[in-house]
């Protein structure tokens, strides 16, 4: 199984901008891909998922903020943050998903799925937003 490996984490202010990358993403181009969180205390949220490679969907809780993209030249899934905000603070991961649960959960606002249920899933990167 082909890792998932997400990077570009860190500390910023509110109002700041980062942009997470999640590599080996083409080991997954028949998946749906999505990108979820999970804070302190919190279930598991789905964040933004991309389905059948070109359909895009963002979360309410983040829309106008967040977007979602892939470059394939890099292999790589991204998730571009700007505006955040302290209630972005948590762990985020990305996860692909043959069966695309992972973009269903996203567009309905559900529990996002268990790692375990699904094809692959990262080890999380780290996003904490001081105000």
């Amino acid at each position: 199984q082909v890792k998932l490996v997400e990077s570009g984490g860190g500390s910023v202010r509110a109002g700041g901008s980062l942009r997470l990358s999640c590599a080996a993403f083409a080991a997954y181009s028949g998946h749906c891909m999505a990108w979820f969180r999970q804070g302190a205390g919190k279930e598991r949220a789905g964040v933004a998922s991309l389905y059948s490679a070109v359909i895009t969907f963002v979360a309410r809780s983040v829309k106008g903020r967040f977007t979602i993209s892939k470059e394939n030249a890099k292999n790589t899934l991204f998730l571009q943050m700007n505006d955040l905000k302290p209630e972005d603070t948590a762990m985020y991961y990305c996860a692909a998903d043959r069966a695309c649960l992972v973009y269903g959960a996203v567009v309905s606002g559900i529990a996002f799925p268990d790692c375990t249920t699904l094809d692959a899933c990262g080890q999380g990167t780290l996003v904490t937003v001081s105000s």
